[in-house]
């Protein structure tokens, strides 16, 4: 196994939307760690792929189909991931969805409400079902991805931005109320994360403010000091020094992984 210091060796990892881009960076950080890791995602063959490169890392690995929107759904999961493990250390609610990018006025309820309880509702669902084995055990590791865009404005984007500040401050104040018991909570807030879903972000970026594709990336890199975008596996390591015993002493962060294109 390649070796990041062993920081999570014993423990077990849960992260969801952990088929693709910043999940997948993340499973393979905690594996990298030495931590177990159960990955989930709505479709359980698109875990497949991550899964493999998970145990090829000598890391025990379980995949399980979870939808975060649906309370059913998550806590068939947590049962899956207990039944195998019998603990959870580390919990990562990953799982997200990008949203529409049009006026707000121009969209429905629908679209307001799916948005929401995928990003926001889904946190809350996947901390909730391991928040009872964390405080039995006195100890564990919550960690919601948020995005910069929970701090600062994109076009179009109105659902996500209030989704993924809401998460920050769900994290603070499960942070206050779970600390006494030994529970540490926090946010990691990304900037533009190369891969799939950037490419879409800055086509609608492009298409809503009238611009080319090239000029809405270069919006995204060139405020940046380090002048390009971050990488999956860049959040990953922060989850995994979020998790482990390095930052025993960090609760109701917020934490960004942005190049530096946000420093508050």
């Amino acid at each position: 196994m390649t070796d990041a210091g062993r920081a999570l060796a014993g423990r077990v990892a849960v992260v969801t939307g952990g088929n693709r881009g910043i999940g997948r960076g993340i499973a393979l950080a905690m594996a990298k760690a030495g931590a177990a890791v159960a990955i989930s995602a709505r479709n359980i063959e698109s875990l497949e792929g991550v899964a493999r490169e998970v145990r090829a890392l000598g890391a025990e690995c379980i995949a399980t189909a979870c939808d975060v929107a649906d309370e059913a759904s998550v806590a068939a999961m947590g049962t899956t991931v207990m039944k195998r493990f019998g603990r959870v250390d580390v919990m990562v609610a990953n799982a997200g969805v990008a949203g529409p990018t049009r006026p707000m006025q121009d969209l429905s309820l629908a679209e307001w409400r799916e948005c929401i309880a995928i990003d926001l509702d889904g946190v809350f669902l996947t901390f909730r079902c391991f928040i009872p084995t964390m405080i039995e055990a006195g100890t564990g590791s919550l960690i919601a991805i948020s995005s910069i865009t929970g701090k600062r404005p994109l076009a179009g984007r109105a659902p996500y931005a209030a989704a993924k500040m809401a998460v920050i401050g769900l994290c603070r104040t499960l942070a206050a109320d779970l600390g006494p018991q030994g529970v540490r909570v926090n946010a990691v807030c990304p900037g533009a994360v190369a891969g799939p879903r950037i490419e879409d972000v800055v086509r609608n970026q492009a298409r809503i403010k009238g611009i080319s594709e090239g000029e809405a990336l270069r919006q995204f890199t060139d405020p940046t000091p380090l002048r390009r975008l971050v990488e999956p596996d860049e959040v990953g390591h922060t989850c995994v020094f979020l998790a482990s015993d390095a930052a025993s002493g960090i609760t109701g962060e917020d934490i960004n992984v942005s190049a530096g294109l946000v420093m508050y």
